[in-house]
């Protein structure tokens, strides 16, 4: 008798995308690390020449990927591609801003409240339903992650803190979009979430008067980030958004937010202290525990356009 191989389940595909996710947060949590390694330049330059690899990067893998360019794409997807890429603009320059102006700490833990917005927004656009165990886990995740900044939170700037919300808002906002639009290629949008970002950052520099040159050093830095911290993070976390709801995406990237003091205390010595090592391990049990649970879930299917 001959056996015909199963397709793959759908607890596959929520195995899979879990681990895609869990990935991207790895990836975005060295940014920390990439940063304190540049001697001289500013955010606004780290960031402009982030982006300018970011967004080659990605053209030139969506062109052998798909072999079309990705403007054809992006004409195709519609409204979730610019929606996408609009609220990831808001995501990269709240983020910028909010560090600039408030504590790290207060602003990672202001970040933290995207899977809030992301499950409300994913309720009311998508009428997603938001499992208890997901609750719970978001529950934790944001306790794990206040007693990480409990310490550290002091003489908080008010702009600085609406900016980090507002980034918060814009991470949720693309993590929704990337759900909407789950039937065509996501990518586009993040290679035009670049796209608008550098103009962006570009008129920033020129007001600041900033150097469009950076050191050669400083420069391959930024450049590495941009492919490596978020390119390749973007890409698993738009692969992953396909099997997952908006709740457990922006969820299982928290993960940056545990591994980043991590990786400053590897490779330069810098020290964690014990509420972060108590938060982090809190975060991680949330994170591991949602996961978990969700292997009893059906993810929702996705249609053929």
């Amino acid at each position: 008798m001959t056996s015909i191989a199963p397709a793959p389940s759908t607890a596959d595909a929520h195995k899979y995308s879990v681990l895609f996710v869990f990935a991207a947060g790895v990836l975005w949590s060295t940014v920390g690390l990439g940063i304190r390694l540049i001697e001289d330049a500013v955010v606004w330059q780290i960031l402009l020449y982030r982006l300018i690899s970011m967004s080659l990067f990605l053209y030139v893998l969506i062109r052998v990927r798909s072999g079309e360019s990705p403007f054809v794409q992006i004409r195709r997807i519609g409204a979730p591609a610019i929606i996408a890429g609009l609220s990831l603009v808001a995501a990269y320059s709240g983020g910028i801003y909010a560090i600039q102006n408030t504590s790290v700490a207060n602003a990672m833990l202001l970040f933290a409240t995207a899977p809030f917005m992301a499950a409300v927004l994913g309720w009311i656009v998508l009428r997603e339903p938001v499992r208890a165990a997901t609750w719970i886990a978001i529950a934790v995740a944001i306790g794990g992650i206040g007693i990480m900044v409990a310490d550290k939170s002091g003489g908080v700037a008010l702009k600085g803190s609406l900016a980090a919300l507002g980034s918060a808002f814009g991470f949720a906002l693309f993590t929704v979009a990337l759900r909407w639009g789950r039937t065509g290629e996501m990518l586009p949008a993040v290679f035009l979430s670049g796209l608008f970002a550098i103009v962006i950052t570009s008129a920033i520099c020129l007001g600041l008067g900033l150097s469009f040159v950076l050191s050669p050093s400083d420069g391959c830095i930024a450049m590495g980030m941009g492919v490596f911290q978020v390119g390749a993070g973007l890409i698993l976390y738009t692969l992953g958004s396909r099997s997952l709801p908006a709740a457990e995406l922006a969820l299982l990237s928290l993960a940056e937010v545990l591994l980043g003091p991590l990786w400053v205390w590897l490779f330069l010595g810098e020290t964690a202290s014990v509420n972060t090592l108590i938060g982090g391990t809190v975060l991680l049990a949330a994170i591991a525990g949602n996961a978990l649970s969700g292997k009893r879930r059906k993810p929702p299917p996705i249609t053929a356009p």
